[in-house]
């Protein structure tokens, strides 16, 4: 699981970066912009709510217990989300075929990142699948 999880890892970082460098990325739209800001918002308000958790290039889970208050109420990965939701904010204020797949790249790479971690936390944590069950991935209600 944890070569699933730095291959995913690797896979957002290159596509995050192939935007940067095509200027895919960023954009001049009030409503990109918007979206942009929500989703580093909402970054910001899953890591205030991990508090001083590191982070890991690798999936391992953290010491501590499970966190399910803040964004992880309602989401069990609002820090992939923000990063997704940016990325396609971006890329698809750049319509390209280019813009696209690197959008898609971030996205298969924040997917195998979940994947990695719901694995390992079921591991580490008994009262995960409780959570899981409740909660959604990405998308309240749907995914």
């Amino acid at each position: 699981m944890k070569i699933a999880s730095l291959l995913g890892f690797v896979l957002m970082v290159a596509g995050l970066l192939g935007l940067l460098v095509t200027h895919s990325l960023f954009s001049v739209s009030p409503v990109v912009i918007g979206l942009q800001a929500g989703a580093v918002l909402l970054m910001v308000w899953a890591r205030v709510t991990f508090r001083l958790r590191s982070f890991h290039v690798a999936a391992n889970p953290t010491e501590g217990s499970l966190v399910t208050h803040g964004p992880y109420r309602f989401l069990r990965h609002p820090i992939y989300t923000a990063v997704v939701l940016f990325t396609f904010a971006g890329a698809l204020s750049h319509p390209s075929l280019g813009a696209s797949g690197l959008a898609v790249v971030v996205l298969v790479g924040a997917l195998a990142r979940m994947l990695a971690e719901e694995r390992l936390l079921q591991v580490r944590y008994l009262e995960y699948a409780a959570y899981a069950s409740q909660t959604k991935r990405m998308i309240p209600f749907l995914f």
